[in-house]
């Protein structure tokens, strides 16, 4: 198993391991303006689930080729990764940053969404058109999509800050980040505990 994987300047610092592989998530603002777009939001309650389906946010779409954003997300974030003629991984690595694990079944990784569909939803999604859910769910221009284990993901569900955070607190940071600059680009609102949560945690930067 690697030991070492390559990540943002934000999350070498964290973890403390070197970079053999090409890339991670985008790096979000830093600290500070992170702190200044976190005020920015709107804060409000949650909104309710009514008529959500995942469906309206249609993913995985094609990215390039055959390679749809899932399977673009897996070679951005493994290390040694190699694909079949449909880009599918047939090897490679991947490193875990919300638990610390490695992982090297591509079957094994899920993709998760930093700020979750549903809370999307629950936060101003639900007036949004359906192109305009698609590229919310598919984002590789901002810190909204990273491979993490399937057991983590799944620990997270739809919970904000407030009710989740990494059980590896050298992210605490650079999550919080992610978190704001997702919710503030897409203009989302904020609950005042989940502001509270963010604002703890910016503050182990």
């Amino acid at each position: 198993m690697p030991t070492a994987v390559t990540l943002t300047t934000s999350f070498v610092a964290a973890v403390g391991v070197s970079s053999p592989a090409a890339a991670y998530p985008p790096e979000p603002p830093d600290p500070a303006t992170s702190l200044e777009h976190l005020n920015a939001i709107t804060e409000a309650d949650e909104g309710s689930m009514d008529g959500y389906d995942r469906d309206l946010f249609p993913h995985w779409i094609t990215i390039e080729g055959t390679c749809d954003t899932r399977e673009t997300v897996l070679q951005r974030d493994g290390t040694g990764v190699t694909t079949g003629s449909d880009c599918y991984p047939t090897s490679g690595d991947w490193y875990s940053v919300y638990d610390q694990v490695w992982l090297s079944e591509p079957s094994d990784v899920s993709i998760d969404h930093i700020v979750a569909l549903t809370e999307a939803w629950r936060s101003g999604a639900s007036g949004w058109t359906t192109d305009a859910r698609q590229a919310f769910a598919n984002d590789l221009e901002h810190a909204q999509l990273i491979a993490v284990s399937i057991s983590s993901n799944s620990s997270k569900g739809d919970n904000d800050p407030s009710e989740w955070k990494p059980t590896n607190t050298g992210v605490w940071c650079i999550y919080a980040r992610e978190w704001i600059d997702v919710k503030y680009v897409y203009g989302l609102t904020a609950d005042a505990a989940e502001k509270v949560a963010l604002e703890e945690m910016l503050g182990t930067c």
